[in-house]
């Protein structure tokens, strides 16, 4: 699945669109997690403005001067989806989306959305015409925690939800937490096992078992792992491809997730892989015992 290093890697390579003006929108197969607005191509005449993320969302601001209207589109890659730009190339078999850009020289981009498994989304956010879906951004969006590499996201915030003033200690896992959109976004299974592997904390540890210097590390790993991910473009390490079909490079640096039964590059000993949430969560038992509550 496109985690955040995927969805900022494939903002930044729509941004040689920006400024230019959607020429034609052809929805070839609609049915993806929910059906594409059979009006999309209300776009056509419209500058993209802007593109922005929050969390796995991408947002894709358009304006139309003549008539002073703004529309934004909200696209989630799901699974398996990407967005692709090409020059005269024949559709493809899981292509859902064509959308024909021209900018001032007359040169045409499409952008293709792609997506095999069809679990993702495009929806419109805001529409000067009308709210087809008012409550989209609400649905999607008013729940999500801080970006992981914003300043909101630090061990105070991270200690306050883990040990909240009026409630007991949060004792769920540590994995568990912070893969949990409400608690910080963007911070997917590969992410969240490294960041692990590298703060020497075990996946099932109690998040309130876990003394305020382990915290400390952890987030300042999510941090760092993160925005070398986005450098080197994503992790890539199935379905996901960005802008002309290339690929990410983080998978080449990983170390435990996805190497079940190898051994550990820090102390030798064989990575092993238990399930939690119903996901794969690959660790050291040597480098990430399971820290006791400390007296």
């Amino acid at each position: 699945m496109p985690e955040l290093p995927e969805v900022e890697t494939t903002k930044a390579s729509l941004e040689p669109l920006l400024h230019q003006t959607v020429a034609k929108v052809s929805i070839r197969y609609p049915t993806l997690r929910y059906a594409i607005p059979k009006d999309l191509d209300s776009l056509i005449g419209f500058r993209l403005m802007a593109v922005r993320r929050r969390a796995k969302y991408l947002l894709l601001d358009f304006y139309h001067q003549a008539d002073n209207r703004h529309k934004t589109v909200l696209v989630h890659l799901g699974m398996s989806g990407s967005l692709q730009q090409h020059h005269d190339i024949e559709p493809r078999k899981h292509d859902h989306l064509l959308i024909d850009f021209i900018n001032d020289d007359g040169m045409v981009t499409t952008l293709h959305y792609h997506d095999p498994r069809r679990f993702g989304m495009i929806l419109w956010t805001h529409n000067d015409d009308y709210i087809d879906t008012p409550d989209t951004a609400e649905r999607f969006l008013a729940h999500l925690g801080p970006e992981p590499l914003d300043d909101a996201f630090d061990v105070d915030y991270l200690r306050a939800l883990i040990f909240p003033a009026s409630k007991k200690p949060v004792a769920k896992p540590i994995k568990t937490l912070i893969m949990d959109q409400s608690v910080v976004v963007g911070v997917g299974n590969i992410y969240a096992a490294e960041s692990l592997f590298l703060s020497h904390i075990h996946p099932l540890t109690p998040a309130c078992h876990i003394d305020d210097d382990k915290l400390e590390k952890l987030v300042a790993n999510i941090k760092d792992i993160l925005a070398k991910a986005i450098i080197q473009g994503g992790s890539s390490l199935k379905d996901f491809t960005v802008g002309d079909g290339k690929t990410g490079y983080f998978q080449q640096t990983l170390l435990v997730y996805g190497r079940d039964g190898e051994h550990c590059y820090h102390c030798g000993s064989l990575l092993e892989n238990t399930k939690i949430g119903g996901r794969a969560s690959v660790y050291c038992p040597s480098c990430q015992p399971i820290q006791a509550l400390s007296t």
